[in-house]
């Protein structure tokens, strides 16, 4: 029995490497990386990030989620039928070509197959995809209610990944205002992978498949299959400061999240409720997104040039103004006691020591605080700020 459970497991994580969605993730992960980088350097000839951090952080970033919602998945019982499954590979397949986030939020991808599914059915409709015949009658099953649990577990993964990643990847865009003056813009899109468990019930796959291992609990047969279920946002910020901004939109989203955990539990005793839960979250999710985006149309920029100094427009990571602990929307007011207002002014003064540099900041509550930091004789030119000028 053991034997065959391991087996098992390691059957549905190598299904993983056959579903298309994964692949192309990565592609659009890939090309998400280069947009970026082609952005940051025609706006401030350098790039912020590493051109491939978008698809290294693809799986790697989700992952600890994707544990953590495959054991619920399992201890749950959230169980799938294959019919929905496909679907869900054909609409994250399509969202990921068209390349529009907004509709990649786990609620609207898993909202938007199930209402596939319930047409399918509706109109007596039937197809057959890569073996599995597709007849819409998984959804009389009892999925509802699995789906729309499982729909708010990822929506809760996807606030936090938002909470915790959103500003680390808001790439600077330079806008011009109405009166004619440079600012900065913030753009953060990313994209993530979470391969969760899911179980499949009753003797679907093995009527398919049948050397597909399977194993039995009571007088249940069912199969482990590791989906890859996409997590994914947009969104710019003008008037907030991203350290600001994206954890506060993280935070709507795991509200929603728990709002829908929650219309799931009350689905379990009526299914009914479970399809307006999904529709509802849906509409919500793609409210959020809107409202969010709606707040940021003001003529009114958190970064732009400043009279009282230097505006930090970006951070190079590992940089020495990282290790001076420089952070966006702060003013550099002086560089060795020499004020500063321009971005070849700050380099001016940085070269007048050779050995070392110390800053007068003003902070983000308009507090003036001292920094300083060893710098090398290299280093004059790539302390590693991006300027709003």
């Amino acid at each position: 029995m053991i034997t065959d459970l391991i087996f098992e497991i390691m059957i549905a994580i190598g299904k993983l490497f056959i579903n298309p969605v994964l692949y192309i993730a990565i592609f659009v992960a890939i090309l998400l990386g280069y947009y970026r980088v082609k952005r940051e350097r025609k706006f401030f000839h350098i790039r912020l990030l590493w051109g491939w951090s978008e698809a290294i952080g693809l799986l790697k970033e989700g992952f600890l989620f994707a544990v953590i919602l495959s054991f619920l998945s399992i201890v749950l019982g959230l169980t799938l039928p294959v019919d929905l499954l496909i679907i869900l590979t054909v609409v994250s397949c399509v969202t990921l070509i068209i390349y529009v986030f907004h509709l990649l939020s786990p609620i609207i991808l898993i909202m938007v197959s199930f209402s596939v599914l319930w047409l399918i059915e509706y109109f007596n409709w039937s197809f057959t995809v890569v073996g599995p015949r597709i007849d819409g009658a998984g959804i009389n099953e009892g999925a509802v209610v699995p789906a729309t649990i499982l729909a708010g577990l990822l929506l809760v993964a996807e606030g936090l990944l938002i909470r915790k990643r959103g500003a680390q990847f808001a790439s600077p865009i330079v806008e011009h205002s109405k009166r004619g003056l440079k600012a900065v813009a913030f753009f953060s899109k990313k994209l993530w992978i979470l391969p969760i468990f899911v179980v499949i019930p009753g003797n679907v796959i093995d009527a398919y498949f049948p050397w597909w291992p399977q194993f039995s609990l009571g007088t249940t047969q069912f199969s482990f299959v590791v989906f890859p279920f996409g997590v994914a946002f947009q969104q710019l910020t003008r008037n907030t400061l991203p350290i600001h901004y994206f954890p506060r939109l993280g935070r709507k989203v795991l509200i929603l999240g728990e709002l829908v955990i929650i219309g799931g539990l009350v689905a379990y005793f009526f299914p009914e409720i479970g399809i307006f839960v999904l529709i509802i979250g849906a509409i919500a999710r793609l409210g959020i997104a809107i409202y969010s985006a709606s707040r940021q149309t003001k003529d009114v920029y958190a970064v732009s040039a400043k009279s009282s100094g230097v505006m930090i427009a970006g951070v190079l990571p590992n940089s020495p103004a990282e290790k001076m602990g420089l952070g966006i929307g702060e003013i550099i007011r002086k560089v060795n006691g020499i004020e500063v207002h321009t971005e070849n002014e700050l380099y001016e003064a940085l070269q007048i020591n050779a050995a070392h540099c110390r800053l007068e900041v003003l902070n983000h509550q308009n507090e003036l605080r001292l920094t300083q930091h060893v710098v090398h004789n290299e280093d004059h030119y790539q302390i590693g700020l991006l300027i709003a000028e």
